[in-house]
């Protein structure tokens, strides 16, 4: 029997002949002329790169440019196109506040209220009563200063930017004494004497990396120190041989001198969360009542908010930071200060949070509830995965995430999988990723761990409906 021979390039139709195909009409009118039109060129060119590859024969691609297939091909590259980078997944890490996977999940009203500002005109800048232009930020300010006592507050779109805002402004070509132990780098390279360049200040280290005094920073004071900076530890902790200048020590040293004292508390909690029986956390109340001038912290972190930077402290230091033009730069949107506006409102009723914030809630879940989910979950888990994998219910310690109390541990519940298959925890894992709702858990000590603090009961029938496609 002869071989099938080669397809050759110069048997590709032109783009325009295809365009004309009546298979085409349909799509043409559902999409656009220009969509369809850049999908084929698209398709054409991967049939040259087969074609002088020598993967594809004279018939494969006389059927590769007829209509039924060729319409089939740009169905799934249109497929494909229409897929939105961001998509929702199970977190299954035990890191609740997970950076890469978008840190804190939004109340229904926050997301209400976002809502509410992405289809109608707002008074984002407008005072109704007045009949004029108006502040963006004094809906927040005004609840921020009610929450923690603050004189003043202002926000810009992340913490990272408060911290450069707000050392730009009352720093710039001079001194911030820090002690060497809070020089933190945190994810993505973020590191403080990095942001310290940038915002044109100058960095003084005292003390050591693991024991720092009242007198280092006393004596590294001079005529040309803006302010003295306590740094939150972030995602790591010293223990041992160590001493530390607490805030309100630290506070009496700026203050003996005329000097701001500016604490980067990152995560930023809001209320106690020892009631909510987690460890405790120092709230950005307590770091002003214990002479903290300016304290910056986070908005999707422990506040449970959207992405935000915050400074709360004093009405003339705020004044100031108003004032620099990078202010507008580093501005929140509409959505954002919808959300941040929302989830600060709920604050006003502390005992009601785990109820209404699904960050606390997650947070403060019982390990005996966790447990019983598992319980839920593994019959139907272990019939679409025999018989290559074994799963067992297990114990787990979750972390908060995001740098928050990066030691703590929070009893948790879940499901180990483990295989002796060669490599098939790691081929597990990629299926796992690949589901239309991609599942996400962690690989340790030869087990694949799901934990489950993250899954919501009221997702566990959309999470089991994707396993039984896993064991197709």
């Amino acid at each position: 029997m002869p071989a099938t021979p080669p397809a050759s390039a110069s048997a590709l139709p032109s783009l325009d002949r295809l365009l004309r195909l009546p298979a085409l009409s349909t799509l043409i009118d559902r999409h656009g002329r220009s969509h369809v039109t850049r999908l084929l060129r698209t398709h054409l060119q991967a049939l040259r790169e087969h074609i002088g590859n020598g993967q594809l024969s004279a018939v494969h691609l006389q059927q590769a440019i007829e209509g039924p297939a060729l319409v089939a091909a740009l169905d799934a590259l249109l497929a494909a196109d229409a897929r939105l980078d961001l998509q929702p997944m199970f977190n299954l890490t035990g890191t609740v506040l997970h950076t890469n996977l978008g840190r804190a999940l939004l109340p229904n009203a926050a997301v209400q209220a976002v809502t509410r500002a992405m289809t109608a005109p707002v008074d984002l800048e407008f005072d109704i009563t007045r009949g004029r232009r108006g502040d963006r930020d004094a809906r927040v300010q005004a609840l921020l200063c009610e929450l923690t006592g603050a004189e003043a507050a202002t926000v810009v779109n992340n913490n990272a930017a408060a911290v450069l805002l707000l050392l730009n402004s009352l720093a710039n070509r001079r001194e911030v004494v820090v002690s060497r132990g809070e020089l933190v780098e945190i994810g993505g390279a973020f590191r403080i004497p990095d942001v310290m360049r940038s915002a044109g200040a100058r960095l003084l280290e005292v003390g050591t990396t693991n024991r720092t005094h009242p007198a280092d920073f006393a004596s590294a004071i001079g005529a040309r120190t803006a302010l003295l900076m306590e740094v939150h530890a972030s995602n790591y902790a010293i223990t041992g041989f160590t001493a530390k200048v607490g805030t309100a020590a630290m506070a009496a040293i700026a203050h003996e001198h005329g000097l701001p004292l500016v604490v980067d508390l990152g995560s930023g909690s809001l209320c106690d969360l020892a009631m909510f029986g987690l460890p405790h956390e120092p709230t950005v109340q307590e770091t002003l009542a214990a002479g903290a001038d300016l304290v910056s912290f986070s908005g999707d972190k422990l506040l449970g908010g959207p992405q935000a930077g915050i400074i709360a402290g004093r009405a003339d230091l705020i004044a100031r930071i108003n004032r620099n033009p990078l202010k507008r730069a580093l501005r929140m949107d509409k959505m954002g200060l919808a959300a941040l506006e929302a989830v600060l409102a709920l604050y006003r009723e502390p005992e009601l949070l785990v109820q209404r914030l699904p960050t606390l809630r997650t947070l403060a879940r019982a390990q005996q509830d966790i447990d019983a989910q598992a319980q839920r979950l593994l019959q139907p888990m272990r019939a679409a995965l025999a018989p290559g994998y074994t799963l067992e219910p297990a114990l787990m310690h979750s972390q908060i995430g995001s740098g928050a109390q990066p030691q703590a541990q929070l009893a948790s519940a879940g499901l180990r999988i483990t295989s002796t298959r060669r490599g098939g925890l790691d081929r597990l894992a990629r299926q796992l990723r690949q589901l239309p709702q991609p599942v996400l858990g962690r690989i340790a000590d030869d087990a694949l761990w799901l934990d489950l603090r993250c899954l919501q009961p009221d997702d566990e029938a959309g999470f089991l409906s994707q396993w039984n496609a896993l064991q197709a």
